[in-house]
């Protein structure tokens, strides 16, 4: 296999190195990647990880705000074949998780390569193998390299670049603009008036945060949003709706999630905050549309120390002018504005992915494509649907690498019987 492709690369070995890869290639070491990883070691199947970062889970690591707890209770969270330890609370923090991470790519013996960024992958019909092409950096040093293998995993995940929206006059405001990813604490923001963008988890618990930190936030509400108690009754409101999801229709569940949450919550829309005309679920299955678990912020609101406003129409001289007409003065602003994914700028494949960088298959089906090319991560359900993906890949790349490694010791056992019959 090594001559063949030798062989297949003779133009260009003199400016890139070329690596046979000895199993699949998982792309990222994010959770999905990690429980891939994990799920191959225990189907005894050699792998390769590539993180263009320094780190495992980089968006947790360095793109998340300190204040951040998992909105799910862990046994929701947890990867496959290892669970939480028992002692951690059932929210467990942002170094929790990460310390939980650590211990899981250790407990498998899962090394990344790191710093080693994929420029793109493409399928070879000739020789039937995948070629992905990386730059290796370390320090001041760049290295250009070539893999090939038989199986490629992506594991970027749903939310590998952040989005940065297109508003007129952004560019020219004077005051500081960062994006989430970059928001560590409202400590910094303390007495300053900050228009946070966006009205998802990450902008509501931001809102919340500066709020605590004694800064003015004000939060850009552009359309309908669903709010959910982080817990019914003392029970988890996520666990509730799969509990309900055994027994119930997806639309009878919706309609008693928004009656325990109007019992719970109040009339939010009275905060204007409307609510969509489908269900929590049923938005979340065909759109991908995470319902926001309220944490405390909807009575910051209620109390005025949070302002909800319409949308942006631009941003002029140090205030923000909104689509009613109102302006406001604006010290800061932080982008709530979520993520995305970024498979089709190095992916050159265009049957199993679609344009938005997602398998065009829904979930449960969205993890197997063609000639070998797998996707974990991309469910919108989170670290359990993740989890899911992993065990499907695992299993169905083991199953062949246990029929090919059977067939090599089969034909390795005649070629040996036959030069003692010689003899």
């Amino acid at each position: 296999m090594e001559n063949l492709f030798r062989l297949v690369d003779h133009e260009d070995m003199f400016s890139r190195r070329c690596i046979w890869v000895n199993g699949p290639i998982i792309v990222g070491a994010g959770p999905s990647g990690l429980a891939t990883a994990a799920c191959l070691r225990e189907q005894g199947v050699p792998f390769m990880v590539l993180e263009r970062s320094d780190c495992i889970a980089s968006l947790w690591q360095k793109r998340t705000y300190d204040r951040l707890k998992l909105h799910l209770p862990k046994q929701f969270c947890q990867l496959p074949k290892l669970p939480f330890p028992q002692d951690f609370p059932e929210y467990p923090t942002k170094k929790q998780f990460i310390e939980y991470l650590e211990s899981y790519a250790s407990h498998f013996e899962i090394n990344p390569q790191f710093n080693e960024c994929v420029q793109s992958a493409r399928y070879d019909e000739t020789s039937g193998l995948w070629r992905v092409k990386t730059i290796a950096t370390s320090g001041s040093n760049r290295t250009e390299l070539e893999y090939i293998c038989k199986w490629l995993v992506v594991a970027t995940g749903e939310n590998a670049e952040c989005v940065i929206p297109d508003i007129e006059g952004l560019s020219e405001f004077k005051g500081d603009i960062i994006h989430a990813c970059e928001y560590k604490s409202g400590e910094s923001f303390s007495g300053k008036k900050v228009l946070v963008v966006g009205c998802g988890n990450s902008g509501m618990e931001l809102s919340l945060d500066l709020c605590n930190h004694n800064a003015s936030p004000s939060m850009v509400v552009r359309s309908s949003v669903h709010v959910l108690p982080k817990e019914i009754f003392g029970k988890s409101t996520f666990e509730l709706a799969v509990l309900m999801m055994k027994w119930l229709p997806i639309w009878l569940v919706d309609k008693l999630l928004l009656i325990f949450a109007w019992l719970v919550l109040g009339n939010i829309e009275k905060l204007g905050l409307k609510r969509p005309l489908d269900g929590p679920l049923k938005l979340k299955n065909t759109q991908g549309k995470t319902p926001v678990l309220d944490i405390g912020t909807l009575e910051k609101i209620r109390s005025g120390d949070i302002k909800v406003v319409p949308g942006i129409e631009r941003f002029i001289n140090g205030y923000v002018e909104l689509v009613n007409g109102e302006k406001h003065d604006v010290d800061a602003v932080v982008l709530a504005t979520g993520y995305r994914s970024n498979v089709p700028s190095w992916l050159q494949e265009g049957e199993f992915f679609s344009k938005n960088g997602f398998p065009k298959s829904p979930f449960p089906g969205g993890w197997k494509g063609n000639a070998g090319l797998y996707a974990v991560g991309f469910t919108r359900r989170g670290l359990s649907g993740a989890s899911y993906d992993a065990m499907k890949i695992a299993q169905d790349i083991g199953q062949v690498w246990k029929q090919d490694t059977k067939q090599k010791k089969q034909r390795t056992t005649a070629c040996h019987r036959r030069c003692i019959s010689q003899f």
